[in-house]
């Protein structure tokens, strides 16, 4: 070989070297090799409740998933539609996500919000799903779920019921419940479930849906009666009550975490996200944490999830339609 020849490949050979560099380092630009810096989760809640532990659970174990930090970002305010439209604006880069609750659904069902709450956002994956738990205070003259409905039948009007907030999921789970078992009862809407627990075990009230963790002391210690839980069939979270569903058939209230990403994230971070999430599903430590919270796990697809949220969105809308439900 010609000195000429060996000095025409060593060329090729240092610029196929350049190229191939080159290709790289706009491979790491472009999000191949994501994630290269921390990622936000914006978390639509204060401090303390479900989402926010939920989130926290979540994190630790992502960033050992991905290499980098998960920083939770609460944005409270709105019922969740503050930090939920704040995830929809953000640049999809996939260096945002948003982790939601059933309220997400409420929200979209009685709101006109800024984004389409199905085809605007990037749905990731269902995380876990839960009940509410429908308890009456036990002064009340209903032992079972059977003669609470006859006496709320026989007496419209009569019964109080209390819900965190005007349009909340309880407040839609209990007007679904009311509409499918012809009862008149009359809402009293509070500022969270303390401040209406304190009125149900009080008398002021005589019913709430409430989610097990806020429930089961009260219920334990003999100050509220356990009537159902949400479901269209008895669940092991609290498999000691009857569901709703058994006696109203057709009924069921689900509540539900899940995450998504702002509309256009790429596929391909979508898709490690929600491997990432399926594997840390199925940490046996999760899932007994999330069953103490009266929860319980639920991966999925984004395909899936996108259906659930549509499927949910439409089923909340038609309850605030036929309830005639206004927000002031």
């Amino acid at each position: 070989m010609t000195c000429i020849t060996r000095l025409a490949v060593l060329v090729l050979m240092v610029g196929a070297f350049v190229s191939t560099a080159f290709a790289q380092s706009r491979s790491t630009a472009s999000g191949q090799a994501y994630p290269a810096k921390p990622i936000r989760l914006i978390v639509p809640f204060p401090p303390g409740g479900t989402v926010d532990i939920i989130a926290r659970l979540l994190t630790p174990r992502l960033a050992q998933e991905f290499g980098q930090q998960f920083i939770v970002d609460n944005r409270p305010g709105g019922g969740s539609s503050i930090g939920a439209e704040l995830a929809a604006r953000a640049n999809p880069d996939g260096y945002t996500v948003i982790v939601v609750a059933s309220s997400y659904a409420a929200n979209a069902a009685i709101y006109k919000l800024p984004y389409d709450p199905v085809t605007g956002i990037t749905p990731v994956t269902l995380i876990t799903t839960g009940l509410f738990v429908a308890a009456v205070n036990p002064s009340l003259k209903a032992a079972n779920l059977k003669e609470f409905i006859e006496l709320a039948r026989a007496k419209p009007g009569a019964i109080n019921f209390g819900s965190p907030g005007n349009g909340s999921a309880p407040h839609l789970a209990i007007a679904l419940f009311q509409q499918m078992t012809k009862t008149g009862m009359v809402h009293i809407p509070y500022k969270g479930d303390a401040p209406a627990l304190i009125d149900l075990i009080g008398g002021q009230i005589q019913l709430y849906f409430g989610g097990p963790l806020v429930m089961s002391p009260h219920l334990n210690a003999g100050r509220l009666r356990g009537l159902a839980v949400t479901t269209a069939q008895r669940s092991r979270v609290m498999p000691e009550l009857p569901a709703i569903g058994e006696q109203v058939p057709g009924y069921a209230a689900i509540i539900w975490y899940g995450m998504w990403a702002p509309l256009g994230t790429p596929k391909e971070i979508v898709s490690q996200l929600n491997q990432a999430i399926g594997r840390i599903l199925k940490q046996s430590d999760v899932q007994e944490r999330f069953r103490s919270e009266g929860m319980e796990t639920a991966h999925s697809t984004p395909e899936e999830f996108s259906r659930y949220l549509a499927q949910d969105i439409a089923k909340w809308t038609k309850v605030v339609k036929d309830g005639n439900i206004r927000i002031d």
